[in-house]
Parts: C-alpha cells; sequence; structure tokens
C-alpha cells in the first residue's frame, strides 16, 4: 500500500521537475545570458586565433554577449577540438573550427577522439588561400626556381603548424604533384601558424604553405616573399603573386584553407537559430567583412547544411590524397 508520505513526495519531485525543466527552457530561449566560450584549436598569431578574434570583436553585437576567445592548442588542433567535442551542449562552448583539424586530421588519422561530423555544425565564415612562401633574402624567387632546387637534390626543409594540420598535408600535395615521395623535404612541425612562420621568416625553416591570414603581415612586412598562390585567381592584396594554374600546377587548388563555428553534438535548436542569425548578421557587417578581407581571406558565410555539405567533400579528398601517399594512420 503506498502512503500519503510517498505520494506527496512522488507529488513534490514532479513539480521540482517542471519547474527545472522550464528553467532550462527559458535559459535556452534567453541564451546567451552569459559570454560564450569560442575555442581556438592552434596558438595565438596563427590564421585561428586572428579568424577567433574577429568574430570576438564583432559578433557579440549580433549574438547579444560577449565572445571570450580562448587557446586550447596541441596534437594539430585535436586538443581543443576535443574539449569541444566532449563539452556539456549548451551553447557556451563552441569552436572556431579549421581545415586543418576538422577536415585533414580526421581525414588522415582515424585513431583521433573524434570523427570530422561529430559536431553541430554552425556555419562556415570564410575561406582562405594558402601561399607557398619562403624568407624575403631567400635565393628562390619563383616557384620555379624551387621546383628546381628541390628536384636538384637540394636538401630544404618547410614548417608547419603539426603533423597531419593541413600545413603539412600541403606540403605532401606539393611533393606529390612534383611526382617525389611525400619525406622528399624535411618536416619541421611547430604549435601554430604563427610559430611556424616565424621560423621561416627566422631562417629555421626555406618554407612554408600557410593561410595568407596568417603569413599576410611578415608578406606586408617584408620577412617572407610569396612565390605562389593556391586560388584560381590572383589576391587582391598580393596582387604580383602568381596563381597555381599560372605556374603550372592547378591542382593546388585543392589546398584552401576556412575557418566556421561548430559546437558539441546535440546543441538545442535555439542556440543553433541563434548562431545561424548572428552569422546572417556577420555576412552584412561593416567591420567583420573588413577585418577577414584584410587577412587576404574571401568572406563565405554558409548555412549548416551546406557547410557540412562543403566539408564533407574537403574531408573526402584529403583522405583520398593522405591514402595514396601513404599518410593514412587506420
Amino acid at each position: 500500500m503506498i502512503s500519503k508520505t510517498s505520494t506527496l513526495r512522488a507529488v513534490k519531485g514532479a513539480f521540482v521537475g517542471l519547474a527545472l525543466a522550464f528553467t532550462a527552457g527559458a535559459a535556452v530561449a534567453d541564451y546567451p545570458t552569459k559570454p560564450v566560450t569560442l575555442v581556438a584549436p592552434y596558438g595565438p598569431g596563427g590564421a585561428s586565433d586572428l579568424a577567433a578574434r574577429i568574430v570576438s570583436a564583432t559578433a557579440p553585437a549580433h549574438l547579444g554577449n560577449g565572445v571570450l576567445v580562448v587557446n586550447r592548442t596541441g596534437a594539430a588542433g585535436v586538443t581543443g577540438s576535443t574539449y569541444v567535442a566532449k563539452s556539456r551542449p549548451d551553447g557556451y562552448t563552441v569552436l572556431l573550427s579549421r581545415v586543418g583539424s576538422q577536415a585533414a586530421v580526421p581525414a588522415i588519422n582515424a585513431k583521433i577522439p573524434y570523427k570530422w561530423d561529430d559536431f553541430t555544425f554552425l556555419g562556415l565564415l570564410e575561406q582562405n588561400p594558402f601561399v607557398l612562401a619562403v624568407k624575403a633574402d631567400s635565393p628562390y624567387k619563383t616557384f620555379d626556381d624551387l621546383k628546381k632546387a628541390i628536384k636538384g637534390g637540394k636538401k630544404l626543409s618547410y614548417s608547419s603548424a603539426g603533423v597531419g594540420t593541413l600545413l603539412h598535408v600541403a606540403m605532401v600535395i606539393v611533393q606529390d604533384e612534383l611526382g617525389l615521395p611525400a619525406d622528399t623535404l624535411t618536416h619541421i612541425p611547430f604549435k601554430g601558424g604563427g610559430k611556424a612562420a616565424a621560423a621561416v621568416a627566422g631562417g629555421h625553416a626555406d618554407m612554408i604553405f600557410q593561410n595568407l591570414s596568417g603569413v599576410i603581415s611578415q608578406i606586408r612586412g617584408g620577412k617572407l616573399r610569396a612565390l605562389v598562390i593556391s586560388t584560381k585567381e590572383r589576391a587582391p592584396t598580393i596582387p604580383d603573386v602568381p596563381t597555381a594554374t599560372e605556374i603550372g600546377h592547378p591542382n593546388l587548388h585543392v589546398v584552401v584553407g576556412w575557418s566556421g563555428i561548430w559546437g558539441p553534438k546535440g546543441l538545442p535548436q535555439l542556440v543553433v537559430d541563434k548562431w545561424v542569425s548572428t552569422l546572417a548578421s556577420l555576412k552584412k557587417d561593416k567591420a567583420w567583412n573588413k577585418m577577414t578581407k584584410g587577412l587576404g581571406s574571401i568572406p563565405s558565410i554558409m548555412s549548416p547544411a551546406d557547410t557540412k555539405a562543403f566539408v564533407k567533400v574537403q574531408y573526402e579528398t584529403i583522405k583520398q590524397i593522405a591514402e595514396r601517399v601513404g599518410l593514412a594512420v587506420k
């Protein structure tokens, strides 16, 4: 027989549950009620960090609260990406996604703690061409000069943001394009694109194939010389640099960077809708466009569905290349 005490407890419990559910629902409806943490999975000064800080400076006016950038670096972007993938799906921890950590690394290494689609896709931000750059006083003034040296047996090195990042994969693609083994050039990995670019500018590595946004300041400052750009058309910010097609290597067009905003799987639809609305506003935001273009990036706001489809193509393309050149880890 059920006692009155047990019945009262059950009723009270039901009311408490309803109250908590109502409160949680109200909190989501009012999202965000506090600053949102935007995790940049690479180090300060690199393309990931710069893109994140532009979002931090411009998105709050449209989001309705602050955006705090936190650099969680390590393992070619895997550390920060894993942190977000396993975070509470409440919208207060999101990821500044990158082609390296969200497409290249998952395509190459099946042993990392997440798959390329283990996130809620909120939208793409921008696309960024890659430039192959050397130190400003390097003896290699053109891509052809560099190609001749490499094919002639010159022992050269390149820097990257880490093993498996697109900066690493990009140079593997260059070597494959030249018909050379993937280990022809010496790979020097760093923790982040900023340090990798600084290594070339300081003479500690011979070259880098990096996002234009990550090296544009060194190019403008006369510390680096760009030899080729991966886009089909020349970039307005460095109009004297030839495209991959112009130098006879159109296959290098596959090397393109991008940034997006991802959340953990299972984000409430209201949170997704808020970010979709915020990104739509950024698309028209003069400050965001100016700063994004200033880095050499191409504003490319996309819907969650279009973003996922875009990333899937990148992931599958890189996976095919990695398997062909023996770079894949299974």
